[in-house]
């Protein structure tokens, strides 16, 4: 069989074995078990350090902001990232592989139909996602400057974005082996930082809050249902899990990987949104910056600012990191270090266009509220491929790309799994809230509740379940029968 190969040429270490961080020379390869290290609790810091966002405070503020007292605000903030545990689910899949997410993924879409979908999801919603979290960074930099008496320039505000993206560029060049390294001790800076804003922050909550218009029948039902959905948007982004996985010892357990890779997402994704939340009580959150430097000592806001700019960072590092691999699933014979820095140009480009030229971040924005029809049905089918597969998946089986290749289904494209997205996302999308710019109609139907979260999701699951359990049954008990081994 034919195996993918890594790249025209594999990526040059910068030191030799022993003697420190080198750059990453695997792509979308399978990585041997001679190459395997770690334990599941490294995946902690993984993920912490990049959800330690201030998007989160924005959409914790922006809850409150829809109309719901605290309380509510708080509920739905927990239940939204409750969807983390679908992402650790999802991880256990990269040492079972030994491949990325991009790469398993042909197991539910075929080899041809996955390059269409993560040309959709895996590169551009994340080249996308690039460009609004350094959109945010390159803001919170500004703001930094000015209070240092430094009011900059075009030039200076372009040397500044592209600071920040040759940061990350650099992670994410070095790939998985500084992520890991990196991002604990980074995780740790960041808590503290946490703990000492969230001191002053509580002491200007208003416990009793409710606002002044408090939300009752179908209205509330529209505010909670949308919450719930603009909380998970974050979590069902993460498909790539796996990616950030496949280097862990084969006999790894599952249950570790899962939660390891859970928790560190949810502890700090859910606390920062309070923070938002809690924040919002008495301070107008529709410019958090503004809102908390006018309770915090003056010390402290800088120290608060380069937190943001650092957690951006850490989030764009892996996002950059995955859009790479999937560039090279989608066919471009480029090494994986020089895709990254592609997508990297891509994203810088972007980010100028939002900030210095037009609108063009409020469209991008609105355009990723838009693809969460797609995220919730393909978490989904991921999830539940999984489980139909019992977690058995053989790396080099998915890097075959031939005729012959166990995923090549009918012209390379597997229909259950493109049926079962296709509807998925149909059904959310008519279920899809987003106020002043699309509404639909089943979402109307029913009072303007959006239901498109659990719409999306429980559709694309049990289609996919139900058409390929036979086929996935069938061919279990071929190989059992046959004296083979089950892939």
């Amino acid at each position: 069989m034919s195996s993918t190969p890594l790249s025209p040429a594999a990526d040059v270490p910068v030191s030799g074995p022993g003697r420190g961080v080198r750059i990453e020379a695997h792509g979308i390869d399978v990585i041997g078990d001679e190459e395997r290290h770690g334990r599941a609790r490294q995946l902690f810091g993984v993920w912490a350090a990049p959800n330690v966002s201030y998007l989160s405070l924005v959409v914790g503020g922006a809850l409150v902001l829809m109309g719901l007292n605290l309380w509510q605000a708080l509920v739905v903030i927990v239940a939204g990232n409750l969807c983390w545990v679908l992402v650790g689910v999802v991880a256990v899949s990269g040492p079972a592989a030994g491949a990325p997410s991009e790469v398993i993924m042909r197991a539910m879409f075929g080899v041809r139909g996955n390059r269409v979908v993560i040309g959709i999801n895996g590169w551009f919603v994340s080249v996308c996602y690039v460009a609004l979290s350094w959109a945010a960074a390159s803001v919170t930099a500004f703001s930094l400057f000015a209070r240092c008496g430094i009011e900059l320039n075009v030039v200076g505000k372009i040397l500044v974005i592209v600071g920040i993206a040759a940061v990350t560029l650099v992670i994410s060049v070095y790939g998985h082996g500084v992520i890991v390294k990196l991002y604990l001790p980074l995780t740790l800076v960041l808590a503290v930082v946490f703990v000492v804003l969230a001191g002053y922050v509580l002491g200007h909550t208003d416990w009793a809050y409710r606002p002044q218009a408090p939300l009752h029948g179908a209205g509330l039902w529209a505010a909670l249902t949308g919450g719930l959905a603009l909380v998970a948007s974050a979590s069902l982004s993460y498909n790539n899990s796996a990616d950030f996985a496949r280097y862990l010892p084969r006999s790894t357990r599952p249950a570790a990987i899962a939660g390891w890779t859970a928790l560190g997402a949810f502890v700090p994704s859910v606390l920062f949104t309070m923070l938002g939340a809690l924040a919002a009580t008495t301070l107008d959150m529709r410019d958090p910056q503004t809102a908390l430097a006018g309770v915090l000592p003056g010390w402290l806001t800088p120290v608060f600012l380069v937190a943001v700019i650092l957690g951006a960072i850490a989030n764009n590092a892996m996002t950059v990191y995955s859009s790479g691999l999937a560039l090279q699933v989608m066919g471009v014979r480029l090494r994986r270090s020089r895709s990254v820095l592609l997508d990297g140009t891509l994203g810088v480009l972007l980010t100028l266009y939002a900030l210095l030229v037009s609108n063009f971040l409020d469209a991008v924005n609105h355009l990723l509220q838009l693809m969460v029809v797609l995220l919730g049905p393909m978490m989904a089918i991921y999830v539940a491929d999984i489980v139909l597969r019992r977690n058995r998946y053989d790396g080099h089986k998915l890097s075959d790309q031939t005729k012959t290749s166990p995923f090549w289904y009918v012209g390379g494209v597997n229909w259950i799994g493109i049926a079962a997205l296709a509807a998925g996302a149909v059904v959310a999308g008519s279920f899809l809230l987003i106020p002043g710019l699309y509404t639909g109609f089943l979402a109307d139907a029913i009072g303007g509740i959006d239901l498109s979260l659990p719409a999306g999701i429980v559709l694309a699951a049990v289609l996919y379940t139900v058409a390929m359990r036979p086929r996935l049954t069938a061919a279990r008990n071929t190989r059992t029968d046959t004296g083979k081994a089950v892939a």
